[in-house]
C-alpha cells in the first residue's frame, strides 16, 4: 500500500511560527495529525485574550476546526486530544469549551501542565483524527 502525506496549511488558521506544518494528512486511512494550535488569530497572527484562558481556549479550538476543515474533516472525526496548560487550575474552563466541541462520544485525551507554552500562551492543543 502507498502512503502519501498531504501537508495542510490554511490561511484559515495562524500560520505556523517555526519549522512545522498545521497538520498532516496520511491517505490511505485519511489520518490527519494536526500541530499544536495556540490562541493567534489567523488574519493578523496576534496573540488573542492575553490573559484570559476562556478566550484562548476558544481561540484554539477556532483554529484546530479550521486546520481540520482543510483536511475535510470535523471534531466528530478527532480520536486523539492532547492539551498542554501553563495551570493546571484552568482545566475547568477548559474543559467546558472542549465539551462544547466534543459532545458525544468524545476522543482518547491526555491534559499536562507545562512549564511553558510558545509566546506565553496558556493554552495549546493538537488532536489526530481519522476519516473515510
Amino acid at each position: 500500500m502507498s502512503v502519501t502525506r498531504t501537508i495542510i496549511n490554511t490561511p484559515s488558521a495562524p500560520a505556523a511560527i517555526g519549522p512545522y506544518s498545521q497538520g498532516v494528512v496520511v491517505s490511505g486511512g485519511r489520518t490527519l495529525y494536526s500541530s499544536g494550535q495556540i490562541p493567534l488569530d489567523p488574519k493578523s497572527g496576534a496573540l488573542v485574550g492575553e490573559g484570559d484562558v476562556a478566550a484562548q481556549t476558544r481561540q484554539v479550538l477556532d483554529n484546530l476546526e479550521a486546520v481540520l476543515a482543510a483536511a475535510d474533516m470535523q471534531f466528530s472525526d478527532v480520536v486523539r486530544v492532547g492539551i498542554f496548560l501553563a495551570d493546571m487550575g484552568d482545566f475547568a474552563v477548559v474543559n467546558g469549551f472542549y465539551a462544547e466541541r466534543f459532545p458525544q462520544a468524545p476522543p482518547a485525551r491526555a491534559t499536562v501542565e507545562v512549564a511553558r507554552l510558545p509566546k506565553d500562551v496558556l493554552v495549546e492543543i493538537d488532536v489526530v483524527a481519522v476519516a473515510d
